[in-house]
């Protein structure tokens, strides 16, 4: 198997195995057919903030995309609402909208995908309202076919 992607192919370690999570990145890891994106924590922002940034292998990606809207553990009662943009190749194709004040809306938004070969994979948020101690994420975790 030809590696993919990642810093030795395919975010295996250059041992040739899957190699260990070694902390959040803007790409797709791919383990044997298993693949995953981590976006850090980061504060909810007014301005896009670009969460996930990656172009697929030879292969297409089955899975889901989860966003988690901003959460400060020292104060559970406030929050922001966020929007989150999903685009391929360029082209906006989804938005999942996350809500962390009144808890009238999620507070974690899904989207079931699937991405073809060799696709530009971007994921972007959006805040109602700056904070450093409010962080939101996101993760997209699913399988690989070849």
């Amino acid at each position: 198997m030809a590696p993919i992607g990642g810093p030795t192919g395919g975010g295996q370690a250059g041992f040739g195995s899957g190699g260990s999570f070694t902390g959040p990145a803007e790409a797709l890891e791919v383990i044997g057919d298993h693949a995953y994106a981590y976006a850090a924590m980061e504060a909810a922002s007014t301005s896009d903030d670009t969460r996930l940034d990656f172009t697929t292998g030879n292969y297409y990606f089955v899975g889901r995309l989860t966003c988690n809207g901003s959460a400060d553990p020292s104060s559970v009662g406030e929050g922001n609402t966020t929007v989150w943009t999903l685009s391929l190749n360029g082209t906006d194709v989804s938005r999942i909208v996350t809500e962390t004040v009144s808890e009238d809306m999620p507070s974690t938004g899904y989207n079931e995908i699937i991405i073809a070969p060799y696709t530009e994979v971007k994921v972007l948020s959006h805040s109602n309202a700056s904070s450093a101690d409010r962080l939101t994420s996101c993760i997209m975790t699913g399988r690989i076919y070849r």
